[in-house]
């Protein structure tokens, strides 16, 4: 059972921090997703996929996973380049493409 702690990365509707301050493990599924034949869901048997837990830190997170003797993996978060645009931009007399709709 190999656990991985990371620090999630904000979704494509999320313009704020949010929920991406805290360090999550999560347990990497051991068995295969399999079709349910009656409604067609998929179902799995193991049941430590559905866990995951948040930490304050990544210190944390690994001394929790030390502690219960579970095998972890650290993905270091990447950074998101920023692009310093304002709205007021688009509208520039000295704009070097033409504004166009």
């Amino acid at each position: 059972m190999v656990a991985r702690i990371f620090r999630p990365a904000r979704t494509a509707m999320q313009s704020g921090q949010a929920r991406t301050k805290d360090w999550r493990l999560s347990f990497e599924p051991e068995d295969r997703l399999r079709i349910e034949p009656l409604m067609g869901y998929q179902s799995s048997t193991d049941m430590h996929s559905q866990i995951v837990m948040s930490f304050a830190s990544k210190e944390q997170a690994v001394a929790f996973a030390e502690k219960h003797g579970f095998e972890y993996r650290v993905e270091e978060p990447k950074e998101a380049s920023r692009r310093k645009i304002s709205y007021s931009d688009n509208f520039r007399y000295d704009r070097r493409q033409p504004w166009t709709h």
